[in-house]
């Protein structure tokens, strides 16, 4: 990415706001960018002298003793009701109660959407961190082989399931072998496949969405993921090959036979 790409990024890495994928791409490029590298021992500096007691001064006892007096003070206030409710009021309460009526219907209508909304969200976000992982920590695979007869018995007695291992060296995604993860705190099967110089990492774990589902694409921070469900396991693709060779990817494991 360019300096003008991380630049906005550098204060949100020093606070530790970002995410992982974004945490990766801004300490990538300080290592091997001086510019920026600079700018952000600059930013470093800055919040140290911030947090200097040198910038910090106490309020004056005259000026505490001004606002405490001024916050305690009592200020008269005109009832709600004095007297019998006139009918101005009475449509003013009529209004309020309609407003929320309104909203409380408006919230029980909406709320699931954005409910499922950020499920979806949260599970793209801990496949991107655990494919990122896999590629940092040089923990990219617990069994390395190009057999699927080898790569499936090895999670027998790890999971409790048995997940499907396809080979696709034919079509260009040869196998490389897998591992166990998590995600959404729950087991899962990885298998670890190339693409030319990209790796593509398929998650796998039952599915409580029933046997079988439509494809969802999404794409954050230059990867794309592809989601769909098959013989009630849940899939998840995940690669920076581009959107059109994850889909071929994805076409030819649903394709293959049981």
């Amino acid at each position: 990415m360019s300096c003008h790409d991380i630049r906005p990024f550098i204060e949100g890495y020093l606070d530790g706001e970002l995410d992982l994928v974004k945490s990766v791409e801004v300490e990538t490029h300080l290592k091997d960018c001086p510019a920026c590298s600079e700018e952000y021992k600059d930013h470093q500096k800055l919040r140290s002298m911030i947090k200097s007691r040198s910038l910090y001064f106490s309020a004056p006892s005259a000026l505490r003793q001004r606002i405490q007096s001024t916050a305690h003070a009592e200020t008269p206030s005109k009832p709600i009701f004095s007297g019998i409710l006139n009918w101005p009021t009475t449509l003013r309460w009529v209004g309020f109660a309609a407003s929320l009526v309104l909203v409380a219907l408006v919230t029980w209508n909406v709320a699931p959407h954005f409910s499922r909304r950020s499920a979806d969200e949260v599970i793209v976000g801990e496949i991107l961190d655990s494919h990122v992982r896999s590629l940092m920590v040089n923990h990219l695979t617990d069994v390395l082989s190009s057999d699927q007869h080898t790569v499936k018995p090895w999670f027998n007695g790890k999971l409790d399931f048995s997940p499907t291992v396809g080979n696709f060296t034919e079509l260009g995604f040869p196998l490389m072998g897998g591992r166990l993860d998590y995600i959404g705190g729950k087991p899962a099967a990885a298998l670890v496949y190339q693409r030319r110089q990209h790796l593509i990492n398929l998650f796998i774990w039952p599915s409580p969405e029933g046997s079988s589902g439509s494809l969802k694409s999404f794409s954050r921070h230059g990867y794309h993921l592809i989601h769909w469900v098959q013989s009630g396991m849940s899939y998840w693709a995940v690669s920076d090959v581009n959107g059109e060779e994850l889909g071929r990817f994805v076409e030819a494991w649903r394709n293959q036979s049981p």
